[in-house]
């Protein structure tokens, strides 16, 4: 019972904290636009500052540590992936281009050959 009573605050909860991310959001953009006339690297930086903020208190609630979760888990997985070797690449890529040249010559008298076949008929 008392899962559920955690789960109905933390979603209250989330709702005041994806607003206060929405709030430095606009601050960021008006910010950037009002100070217009300062350094681009002063802008820059201070809209990181803001951006980080926002994205701190956006991954304290439950879509974001869902999010942050993901994020894990895709890392974990991109180790698992075998990648080729230059020479398994190299050959591939070949491979691809003497297939879309030899396609596009087929392609091209295919062309050439209803071309001339209209072209005769007119």
């Amino acid at each position: 019972m008392s899962g559920n009573s955690e789960i109905a605050t933390s979603g209250r909860l989330d709702g005041l904290k994806w607003g206060l991310v929405a709030i430095l959001v606009a601050v960021g953009v008006y910010g950037n636009y009002y100070f217009a006339a300062e350094s681009l690297l002063l802008r820059v930086v201070g809209l990181l500052v803001i951006a980080g903020i926002a994205g701190f208190i956006a991954l304290q609630t439950v879509k974001g540590g869902a999010f942050w979760t993901l994020l894990k888990d895709a890392k974990t997985e991109i180790r698992k992936v075998v990648w080729p070797t230059r020479q398994e690449t190299v050959q591939t890529t070949l491979v691809v281009v003497a297939v879309v040249l030899v396609m596009g010559l087929i392609l091209w008298g295919l062309d050439s050959l209803l071309g001339w076949m209209i072209s005769s008929l007119i």
